[in-house]
């Protein structure tokens, strides 16, 4: 069986180049004080909103990337990993939207955590999946 809609496997590397270049370009932006608070701004493309989007965008497509590469060996079993712990990611970013709306009133920490949550769980638990996985398979000698 073929998979469907997976980046190769190295992008997976470039995705955590991407994940960890937003540290360094937010952590910039705060020490030049272009990360500041934006919500009271007028104009639409002003220095921290330039800044929030880039690393914004930096994250989000690093966590999609990581998130949807192959492995390197990718068959029936870790094709329904993937979509289990894809069902639990959509669980959990469903949770923590709801207590979010209720509970804050801040809409960038709510964007921030809708685009992030989902990806960052799914791909948390995907791989401790896969650790649990070929653990047992090594336990009991199969690998």
């Amino acid at each position: 069986m073929k998979p469907n809609f997976l980046f190769p496997h190295w992008t997976r590397y470039l995705g955590w180049v991407l994940v960890f270049a937003h540290i360094p370009v937010m952590l910039l932006g705060k020490y030049y004080g272009l990360a500041g608070d934006h919500s009271n701004d007028s104009q639409l493309f002003n220095g921290p909103h330039i800044i929030f989007i880039g690393t914004a965008l930096l994250m989000a497509v690093g966590l999609f990337l990581v998130a949807f590469s192959r492995e390197r060996i990718e068959d029936e079993q870790i094709a329904q990993l993937r979509l289990d712990s894809l069902r639990w990611a959509v669980f959990v970013n469903f949770i923590v939207l709801v207590l979010c709306l209720v509970f804050s009133n801040d809409e960038h920490h709510i964007l921030l955590m809708n685009l992030w949550v989902p990806l960052l769980f799914f791909i948390i638990r995907f791989q401790w999946k896969l650790f649990q996985n070929n653990r047992l398979l090594k336990k009991d000698g199969q690998l």
